[in-house]
């Protein structure tokens, strides 16, 4: 379960982060909504342990990130915005290395490789380095490396980003897949179809604070809206800036 209460961050002047706060419970997939510059992004980053907040607190399965950021990180799966691979590896020593790092080896560890390269349609690759993929296949790889270790918590930005029609219909069921399996998965995406196909419930960010938290059904009564996408814009103030 991920919990965050009153988080801040600024940034000189600016306030990036104001008083957020919101929960993901166990076996339910939540998406994280908001127009470039509203905080969201931030937010994935204090809560991944790779920024410090100026206020408020972040728990993973009643865990303190800020307290022990790396003790935390090793129950959690990250697909940070940037991919963050290493050119001059495979797929298999990526999945291999990391698994390394959260203390898996021999056996284990070979089995869990092919689960994973299985999984994401990736044995053909699993010996090219990965300095020549497409972005859909180095999406997959990092997504590969952030689940080897079997994480209960996942963090997942933009993870459709980059991906074809097949692999998007995958990813989507690897979601469905550890919701049913009882994860707690955060997800950001700016694709409605996927966020309504997907998410229990959705958090909108705007200016740096929770504009909205609710199911689909539950934004789009809010704000009277038949479409999701038009509820998102209502809600997220988007909605006046076009009318301006």
């Amino acid at each position: 379960m991920i919990e965050i209460r009153g988080l801040r961050k600024k940034f000189g002047a600016v306030e990036a982060v104001r008083d957020v706060s919101f929960s993901v419970a166990d076996g339910t997939v939540v998406g994280l909504l908001g127009p470039n510059g509203a905080g969201k992004t931030t937010t994935l980053r204090m809560l991944s342990g790779l920024m410090s907040p100026d206020a408020g607190a972040i728990l993973v399965d009643n865990a303190d990130v800020v307290a022990d950021p790396i003790g935390v990180q090793a129950h959690m799966g990250l697909l940070p915005d940037s991919r963050g691979l290493y050119p001059r590896l495979t797929p298999l020593e990526h999945i291999e290395y990391f698994g390394r790092l959260h203390g898996l080896d021999g056996p284990a560890l070979r089995a869990r490789a092919k689960v994973l390269l299985t999984l994401l349609g990736l044995n053909d690759l699993a010996d090219r380095r990965v300095s020549g993929f497409s972005q859909g296949e180095r999406t997959k790889v990092a997504l590969a490396r952030a689940l080897v270790h079997q994480p209960r918590n996942v963090i997942l930005d933009e993870p459709t980003n980059g991906l074809d029609v097949m692999s998007t219909r995958a990813m989507r069921d690897l979601i469905r897949g550890l919701r049913r399996d009882g994860c707690c998965v955060l997800f950001s995406s700016h694709i409605m179809q996927e966020v309504s196909a997907l998410c229990d419930r959705i958090v909108v960010i705007a200016q740096g604070k929770v504009a909205a938290d609710g199911t689909p059904d539950e934004l789009r009564s809010l704000t009277g809206r038949e479409n999701l996408e038009d509820a998102f814009v209502a809600l997220s103030g988007l909605e006046a800036e076009e009318v301006s």
